[in-house]
């Protein structure tokens, strides 16, 4: 009995060699590769928690810094901000901090080259018409009126959020006004005012703006209700 019991042990451990040779590799190599994996996984995640808290305190003394208005400061740190951490979000809410500072110190080209940044590289969609309508509201007072309406064309053609439309709509009402275009620029006012919450504080610039060229904000929520089918 012992004899055949001996047999049977010799017998699978012999197809455990021959499965071995045969699979042995394969079987380590995936192992090797599957745990290496899970190694880089979280050494991607510590990094990335690593990136996110040193920037997020570089994006404090930042923002010190733009409250302060101290120009040459927040220039250099969000110079090192984008430089070591371009992939944050704090990096891209840098860049409209710093330009904030530049643009209320006269310094519009700077301000422009930290927008245009933030545009360029922004990962949120709704960051990127920011800076672009912002960068836009600074062409207009350097009367580049070109440059201005190919920032608002860039927000217009983006997969932004449908509430830029209308801040889109009043900037360029702004830009069509600054060209003596009053009436393009009226309608302009009343597509953005018709495209507004009206809980937004804004929207009383917006009807201001309008009623200075003529426009009423009644007719122009009427156009909306026309529209519809819905009685204003």
């Amino acid at each position: 009995m012992a004899t055949h019991l001996d047999l049977q042990e010799q017998e699978q451990v012999d197809q455990l060699k021959a499965f071995w040779n045969q699979y042995g590799n394969l079987i380590t190599w995936t192992l090797i590769l599957a745990l290496g994996a899970f190694a880089a996984w979280n050494g991607w995640n510590w990094w990335q928690r690593e990136q996110g808290v040193k920037a997020s305190a570089m994006f404090d003394e930042l923002e010190r810094a733009s409250q302060a208005a101290d120009l040459e400061r927040s220039t250099r740190i969000f110079g090192d901000l984008k430089e070591r951490y371009p992939r944050t979000a704090h990096a891209q809410q840098g860049a409209l901090l710093a330009a904030k500072v530049q643009a209320d110190k006269g310094q519009l080209d700077a301000a422009l080259a930290s927008l245009a940044w933030a545009a360029d590289n922004g990962s949120d969609e709704g960051l990127r018409a920011v800076a672009r309508l912002r960068a836009a509201g600074l062409l207009l007072d350097k009367k580049q009126w070109d440059a201005a309406q190919a920032q608002l064309d860039a927000v217009g053609s983006g997969a932004v959020a449908p509430g830029f439309a209308a801040l889109v709509a009043d900037r360029r009402g702004d830009l069509l006004l600054a060209q003596g275009k009053r009436e393009e620029a009226r309608k302009s006012y009343e597509a953005a005012y018709q495209g507004m919450d009206e809980k937004l504080d804004y929207r009383r610039l917006v009807e201001a703006k309008l009623t200075s060229l003529g426009g009423s904000p009644g007719r122009a929520a009427g156009t909306t209700a026309a529209a519809s089918g819905v009685a204003p």
